[in-house]
């Protein structure tokens, strides 16, 4: 292994591609040396933004033995074929979400990362920001009581101002619209707020601009003891927006409703919203992925919520399609056989 480590960026598909070339580029561990993707010309493209050399062959790309990893920001739909064919090579992985376009997918991914000793990290990157580590730590503390209600939704203007690329309303290339994508972030979260898995999905999709896929949703879990979780998704919304809404039997929480700020209210809180204080975020996921590939170690908190979201995304596009009520498979168990990369 080189150091520093050297990295490809495999595929510009996704509006973050640039973001992890350029993470590659400025982590002092890492160095950018190449860019390859299906669409040449948007492949030259990239690696003449970065200064990189363009490889139109992909498997020759992999076979390099001084290329140490990858990151993969490829059409989902190619994600099986192409994450499976750099973990084959002995590539480290860093990729977007969501990890695979079916969970079975998703956790053969994972069992073949962990069986050729690679390590594998999927972008979630709002379980590591400020607010999610304050928000943890009322809820680790017992301070809202018990979680019976929660409401996360997260919205920017893509296809109202015409920055999302027309490829995200492709339904095979993107395998759904605003809630695969957008409301990744949002599933995540609301998992790990309540600290369990889903039992069930109901999900409403809207097309309000007439897409093959949504540009709206709403998506209601349930989880255990009658506990609901809200999380919320749209492409066409100006201004932007991200809130979280936690109610629980002795206090709530609240962040993002007029400004950056964590409020809350209830019990130990006082009677009025109060400010709280946000802690310095948890290292980025990319950040996480080199530490990883030094120590030897595996992602594994990082790869159950990739395949639990993976899990929920693909129930809530088969809920809003039927409009039936999905229940959910048991949680994904890695094939532990060591309990390092």
């Amino acid at each position: 292994m080189s150091h520093p480590l050297t990295v490809a960026a495999i595929g510009f598909w996704h509006v973050h591609a640039g973001d992890y070339a350029r993470d590659a580029q400025r982590h002092p561990d890492t160095q950018l040396v190449a860019v390859w993707d299906d669409d040449e010309q948007r492949g030259r493209a990239a690696a003449e933004e970065f200064g990189v050399e363009f490889v139109a062959d992909l498997d020759e790309l992999l076979a390099r033995p001084s290329l140490d990893a990858v990151t993969i920001t490829t059409a989902t739909d190619q994600h099986r074929d192409v994450i499976g064919r750099a973990i084959a090579a002995g590539k480290h992985v860093f990729t977007e979400k969501v990890l695979a376009p079916t969970v079975a997918e998703a956790e053969e991914l994972v069992d073949l990362a962990r069986e050729a000793g690679v390590a594998l990290v999927v972008s979630l990157p709002r379980l590591y920001d400020d607010y999610t580590v304050a928000i943890e730590r009322v809820l680790d503390d017992g301070a809202l009581g018990e979680l019976t209600y929660s409401r996360v939704r997260l919205a920017h203007d893509g296809w109202v101002a015409g920055w999302l690329p027309e490829q995200f309303a492709d339904p095979e290339a993107a395998i759904g619209g605003a809630l695969t994508d957008l409301g990744c972030h949002p599933a995540y979260l609301t998992r790990l707020f309540h600290r369990a898995e889903p039992l069930s999905i109901q999900a409403s999709y809207g097309h309000v601009t007439g897409r093959a896929v949504e540009d709206n949703a709403v998506v209601t879990a349930e989880f255990p003891d009658g506990r609901l979780g809200v999380f919320e998704a749209s492409v066409v919304t100006t201004p932007g927006a991200f809130t979280v809404e936690l109610r629980g039997t002795e206090a709530s929480l609240m962040f993002g409703f007029g400004g950056e700020r964590l409020l809350a209210k209830g019990g130990a809180f006082g009677e009025e919203w109060r400010e709280l204080p946000l802690p310095e975020r948890r290292p980025g996921a990319f950040a996480q992925w080199v530490q990883h590939i030094h120590d030897g170690t595996i992602a594994d908190d990082n790869l159950r919520h990739a395949v639990e979201l993976t899990r929920i995304v693909v129930a809530s596009n088969e809920s809003a399609a039927t409009g039936r009520t999905v229940p959910l498979e048991p949680a994904f168990v890695p094939n532990v056989r060591n309990g390092r990369a």
